[in-house]
């Protein structure tokens, strides 16, 4: 189930808002400039399918989106207990990091969470299959899918060299973990 829980950066623990409404955690995130919409008109590929079959059934939504927003390339990337790196990956995520491009996610399966620090505030955007989130450029943020992670989702870029994170050397994702379900 998706869900937003928002925080003040210097109170962890301490919710200001929660909901696991679509519509009012679009409304929550849009005065950040942050995407997220739920499309679940489209039946899932099966949870093994491979890139190009994922890619064909999202085909229509993945034209509109890059024909809006420019970008260039898509792929898709799965997480599971079985992926030999995932510990490495979880890592590489877990830091609070930015990009010079929206990040933009479609979740196909499984969940994760994408926690934005923005002006003072925490946001602990858990996205779930259906959920697509587009962080724009330049926001801190970091991604967390758990020690047992399971998700395949869409990646969309702008730039050919595909995910380029710039580490912001905060440690502040240490005092916010995500609410893994």
């Amino acid at each position: 189930m998706s869900s937003l829980t928002v925080y003040d950066d210097t109170r962890p623990g301490q919710p200001e808002f929660s909901s696991h409404d679509a519509e009012a955690i679009a409304t929550r995130l849009s005065p950040i400039n942050v995407r997220f919409e739920r499309w679940t008109d489209v039946e899932p590929p099966a949870r093994d399918a491979d890139q190009d079959t994922v890619l064909g059934v999202y085909r229509p939504y993945l034209d509109r989106l890059m024909g809006e927003t420019g970008a260039g390339s898509a792929d898709v990337i799965s997480i599971d207990v079985n992926t030999p790196n995932r510990t490495a990956l979880r890592e590489k995520f877990l830091s609070e990091h930015i990009h010079s491009e929206d990040e933009v996610r479609f979740f196909v399966h499984g969940q994760g969470h994408f926690v934005l620090h923005v002006d003072g505030k925490v946001y602990d955007v858990g996205c779930t299959q259906g959920d697509l989130i587009s962080v724009p450029t330049g926001i801190p943020h970091w991604f967390d899918a758990g020690e047992t992670p399971d998700v395949v989702a869409l990646r969309i870029f702008t730039h050919k060299e595909g995910w380029i994170a710039d580490y912001t050397g905060d440690d502040i994702a240490l005092r916010f973990p995500a609410q893994i379900a």
